[in-house]
């Protein structure tokens, strides 16, 4: 059902005046008129914030609203043009991260910002290593490291060694790791940007208990996140941002997820759903054959496996996280070599030793890891959005950059991107406008497959329908889309077919039209 903006845009001014009032203490932390520009665009206007000690408080807003710039400024990332900040009403002005952090402000972002090639202990320590008596000064207290580590990573209930480096751990466990550093330092103010983007329901659990635990002690927690489910279970306020203004702050309480999405988007907002029915599910059955594998495998990574791909249908990936389906979308675009099994690509045998080889026979993955292997930072929209197509027809001939320009100002525009321009370094653009890019460069090389890891982790309400529409579309005019999602609702409404893993092997498939309870039972049915 549509959302009446009439209704809600009422509902929406009533609640921005009741909750505008004064409440009965004073904010640890306020932010007021804050602005800021770059280049001359308005990333900021007029922005304000209350945090309140003992609270949990939603910062929501789509791709680009402002929240991350906002948060860089209170963090000293980036100087404020124009505003106050008060902290217990006195006023602040951090000049770098490190300042905030001695103002008692602590921040983790959504991509796990820690050194892969130190310990766990030492990446939660980094920069304040506690040292030995006066004696020995000098030397670094390595017992106490690892005994503290392994204390604050105790209080999110995650047993680890932490003489071990951090990159020997999936993204999940580095995420609370980087989660556990923050409250190791004694902030009076957590910051919390996507931090449940790479966790299981089980660990977001295991998360959510602690949060509330640092809440009832008293401290502020700001909680910045797409999955407006987790903004219901947890926080008690919510700010909203849109196009970098202020739209309002309001109680959670007063608010449901409809007008919430009002409020972020300033439009209606429609769920996609696949819309294959049991007629056109039996004409897909008859559809040509795309991918087959047979006994596909990789060392302990990915057990024996059969699927096969159809033409113009979307196929779920479903599963927990470590169930083998990131293994097996690396293995299909010839990232991880299999050593058993075999793989048909339209029919003919193939061995992917490389992306490379994959990209020439017409497959295309979107990473889930959109900073180390999606995007490359120091290169520009354009030149991000041109990288497949330039790789699947080689090194020469170039594409020259009147063609560049022009691939890249349609998917823009196709897809929504907000970036100043095209020759902007992707590095600037918010976390969902990289994504969308990450898309539209497999996009344009037209692919017959199109292989997504995550394609809306990170990414608002209104752009992950624009995303799951763009799907659709590309399925009904004959591409075929392998898609992985850690929220099943995605993987149920956009499936026709739902491929089911637990422990990095197949366990059964279920037809499209089903529920996110029919997969749950299935790998529960499927438990050692």
């Amino acid at each position: 059902m549509g959302v009446d903006l009439s209704v809600h845009t009422t509902i929406l001014r009533d609640i921005t005046v009741k909750t505008n009032t004064n409440p009965s203490s004073e904010p640890i932390l306020r932010l007021s008129g804050i602005t800021k520009q770059f280049a001359g665009a308005l990333a900021l206007k007029n922005v304000s914030l209350r945090l309140f000690a003992g609270e949990v408080h939603a910062l929501m807003g789509q791709n680009g609203a402002g929240k991350s710039t906002l948060i860089k400024v209170l963090t000293g990332v980036y100087p404020a043009d124009e505003g106050v900040m008060l902290m217990e009403g006195r006023p602040i002005a951090a000049a770098s991260p490190l300042e905030s952090q001695h103002l008692g402000i602590s921040t983790v972002y959504q991509e796990v910002n820690l050194c892969p090639n130190l310990t766990v202990a030492e990446n939660i320590f980094a920069g304040r290593y506690p040292r030995h008596g006066a004696q020995r000064a000098w030397a670094i207290n390595w017992a106490l490291i690892n005994s503290q580590a392994r204390q604050w990573l105790g209080r999110l209930n995650l047993d680890i060694d932490v003489t071990q480096l951090l990159s020997s751990y999936p993204v999940a466990v580095q995420q609370m790791v980087a989660i556990a550093r923050a409250l190791s330092i004694s902030a009076r103010v957590l910051i919390l940007d996507e931090p449940t983007s790479s966790l299981d329901d089980d660990e977001v659990e295991r998360l959510f208990k602690v949060l509330r635990q640092l809440r009832d002690e008293g401290m502020a927690i700001l909680f910045i996140t797409h999955m407006l489910n987790q903004v219901y279970a947890l926080c008690e306020r919510i700010t909203v941002l849109r196009n970098g203004e202020l739209v309002g702050e309001y109680l959670a309480s007063d608010l449901d997820q409809a007008a919430l999405i009002a409020a972020m988007v300033g439009r209606e907002v429609k769920a996609v759903t696949s819309t294959l029915g049991p007629a056109s599910a039996e004409q897909q059955a008859q559809a040509p054959v795309l991918l087959q594998a047979k006994g596909l495998a990789r060392g302990k990574q990915l057990k024996p496996i059969d699927l096969t791909l159809r033409q113009g249908e979307v196929v779920g990936l479903g599963g927990l996280l470590g169930s083998g389906r990131t293994e097996l979308a690396r293995t299909l675009f010839g990232l991880d070599r299999s050593d058993a099994g075999t793989l048909s690509l339209h029919g003919e045998q193939v061995h992917l030793e490389s992306p490379v080889q994959a990209i020439a026979r017409g497959v295309g993955l979107c990473p889930e890891d959109r900073k180390d292997e999606g995007i490359i930072g120091e290169l520009s929209v354009r030149e991000n959005i041109a990288l497949a197509i330039q790789a699947r027809q080689g090194l020469w001939p170039f594409i020259s950059h009147a063609r560049q320009s022009q691939l890249a100002l349609h998917y823009v525009n196709a897809l929504g991107i907000k970036t100043a321009d095209i020759e902007t370094p992707i590095a600037q653009l918010s976390g969902g406008n990289q994504q969308k890019a990450v898309l539209a460069r497999w996009l344009a090389t037209q692919p017959s497959l199109l292989i997504l890891d995550e394609p809306t982790r990170g990414i608002d309400v209104a752009a992950k329908q624009e995303i799951m529409s763009e799907i659709l579309r590309l399925a009904h005019e004959g591409m075929t889309v392998l898609f992985i999602s850690s929220e099943m609702d995605e993987v149920v409404r956009l499936s026709d077919r739902i491929v089911v893993m637990r422990e990095r092997a197949k366990v059964g498939e279920l037809p499209g039209g089903g529920t996110e309870q029919d997969v749950y039972a299935m790998i529960a049915e499927h438990a050692a």
